[in-house]
């Protein structure tokens, strides 16, 4: 992976952002779901930073992960001591470096971040959707994603940029729409779900339904499910991180104690900093969202949907330059999963690049300050754009 690595500096935030609201879909030209149902109108929140060149050819999709949302870089005012969940890496000289792309990021069908999803007001009833909200899939997300494109009038994307989910959502812009992307970068991600990240995500959804006050997803207007998605932010959160990240950074350690309580209470560091984790994402997290994204990256299967089964064929039409990355210590979406995805793409003779990056802090490293990634990223894109 050396021909991608350029020096790479910090580089400054990319100040005050806005988020942005696109509304589509208006009846009676409703979105169609791969589910056969129907759903309108839609709105998307997106925010963008960068300049669009006037040939709209340096523009970089971003796509977040399952509890993400649009606000990837940059302030809301001058008083936000927290920037958006990608900042590390969206900016002038960074990584994706906004002196020289339009990079925008939009928050996902299905979401409770602006974008329409089960907490919205279902128009039919003046309500909010609750259950009633429709199954949706990555390819839903990515239809929303290609009208708000056409929106832009960007018909061409450089490249399209994810990780985890966000990352199922690049591979199925490629699959989907590969005469309008020219480069992909799937970091930490997969092409299908295992049988163990069905698992954890299954547990997580029974812990949010059997909270009392879930009420079949409408609850709105009371109690709402806490406990339960508490305790699901809890398991997903154990996935995200490693045994050796765990090791290094709780150990056995006690939390505010020297000695064993005898209790049933958060006595070590690690059972407080779960719970920690689950109270503050009730505070920004919408339960049935929780249920329903879960349950859209279970349903994605690459192979399944473009190739009869076949991860090669499912690749066959792609046109896109690829970076792939994975990490050693992630074991929710393990290297091996990565390898799969580039042999089929190497027998389509997709110019495709791959790293695995050695880190020890699980799935949720592609979200930390490193780097390697900075330097790969940067490298990549320069590459592609010289490509013309």
């Amino acid at each position: 992976m050396s021909e991608y690595v350029t020096p790479y500096k910090t580089g400054p935030g990319i100040g005050v952002v806005e988020k942005k609201f696109f509304t589509f879909a208006l009846p009676p030209n409703l979105l169609k779901l791969e589910s056969c149902a129907s759903i309108g109108p839609v709105t998307i929140a997106y925010e963008t930073c960068g300049r669009l060149n006037p040939d709209k050819s340096n523009a970089i999709l971003v796509l977040h992960a399952l509890s993400g949302d649009s606000h990837m870089a940059g302030v809301y005012d001058a008083k936000d001591t927290k920037p958006g969940w990608w900042d590390i890496m969206v900016g002038p000289g960074k990584g994706i470096d906004t002196d020289q792309y339009f990079v925008i990021c939009s928050n996902i069908l299905g979401s409770c971040v602006g974008s329409t999803g089960p907490s919205s007001i279902n128009p039919e009833t003046g309500k909010e959707y609750g259950t009633c909200f429709p199954m949706i899939t990555i390819g839903d997300m990515v239809e929303s994603q290609k009208a708000l494109m056409d929106h832009l009038g960007i018909q061409s994307l450089l490249s399209v940029i994810g990780g985890s989910v966000g990352g199922m959502q690049v591979l199925e812009w490629c699959t989907r729409f590969p005469d309008r992307v020219r480069s992909a970068i799937p970091l930490a991600t997969t092409s299908r779900h295992s049988a163990l990240a069905i698992a954890f995500n299954e547990v997580a959804r029974q812990a949010i339904m059997a909270d009392p006050n879930w009420s079949e997803g409408h609850y709105y207007s009371g109690k709402k499910p806490d406990l339960g998605l508490a305790l699901a932010r809890m398991i997903g959160h154990i996935t995200y991180l490693s045994d050796e990240s765990m090791r290094l950074k709780f150990g056995r350690k006690l939390q505010n104690r020297s000695a064993l309580s005898f209790e049933f209470g958060a006595e070590f560091q690690v059972e407080s900093y779960l719970q920690y984790q689950g109270n503050k994402f009730i505070e920004r997290f919408d339960a049935n969202s929780f249920l329903y994204i879960t349950k859209a990256a279970d349903y994605f299967d690459l192979a399944r949907q473009y190739g009869e089964g076949s991860m090669v064929k499912a690749f066959s039409n792609c046109t896109a330059k690829f970076l792939v990355v994975s990490y050693t210590s992630d074991w929710l979406y393990p290297t091996y999963q990565s390898k799969e995805m580039v042999k089929a793409m190497k027998k389509n003779d997709i110019d495709v690049s791959f790293c695995e990056i050695d880190a020890q802090w699980g799935h949720d490293a592609f979200l930390l300050p490193d780097d390697r990634l900075g330097n790969l990223i940067k490298g990549f894109l320069k590459g592609v754009s010289n490509d013309g």
